[in-house]
């Protein structure tokens, strides 16, 4: 195909403040993962499709399959839409009490 330009599970990033591995950037209505430590207005790598474990709020009872959104003030996933940036899907069950998920990114 004359028009493909990558897969696209990693898109080159350049963050304004230096961000480390594994650290959660919103790009517009999404999120990618850092993929290696990025200095503040250099390119780097940002993971935006495939499967993350992250930090969710706790009392969160999360299904599998349910959307997840990005709450930047807590760094932390939730099941709260509102005032939060839409990640991707619970990629398998996490209850009450537990403090990470895992995350299928960019539904």
């Amino acid at each position: 195909m004359k028009n493909f330009v990558q897969i696209g599970d990693v898109l080159d990033f350049t963050p304004a403040a230096a961000v480390v591995s594994g650290a959660v950037a919103v790009i517009g209505a999404r999120v990618g993962i850092v993929v290696a430590d990025i200095p503040a207005n250099t390119l780097g790598a940002l993971r935006v499709k495939g499967v993350v474990e992250l930090a969710k709020l706790g009392t969160d009872v999360v299904a599998q399959g349910a959307l997840l959104y990005w709450d930047a003030t807590n760094s932390r996933l939730t099941t709260t839409a509102s005032g939060n940036v839409l990640a991707g899907y619970a990629a398998k069950p996490a209850g009450n009490g537990v403090s990470t998920v895992w995350l299928h990114l960019n539904a």
